[in-house]
């Protein structure tokens, strides 16, 4: 269950990485308040939501079993371990 939060997380702050890597390469202060203007900021959050948005959508969409597939767990056959497969 931490790996799905932490890819959002994840998701959700690359606008602020590269905005940050703009900065640097630009030679403007990172950590200067006015380089991060509160109008910035905000068109940041709302890049950063509809990212996030965006990669719920396509997980909803791309991932899991395709329709009317049977889902046949791990199991031990002939001394083996089998690994769950879709059908």
């Amino acid at each position: 269950m931490i790996r799905p939060i932490l890819t959002e997380i994840g998701i959700f702050l690359i606008p602020f990485a590269a905005y940050a890597l703009f900065l640097i390469a630009t030679r403007s202060g990172v950590f200067a308040s006015s380089s991060w203007p509160v109008h910035l900021v905000a068109k940041l959050v709302l890049g950063s939501l509809l990212l996030v948005v965006v990669s719920f959508v396509l997980l909803a969409q791309f991932s899991g079993a395709p329709p009317n597939s049977t889902y046949i767990p791990a199991h031990i056959e002939d001394g083996k371990l089998v690994p769950g497969v879709e059908k």
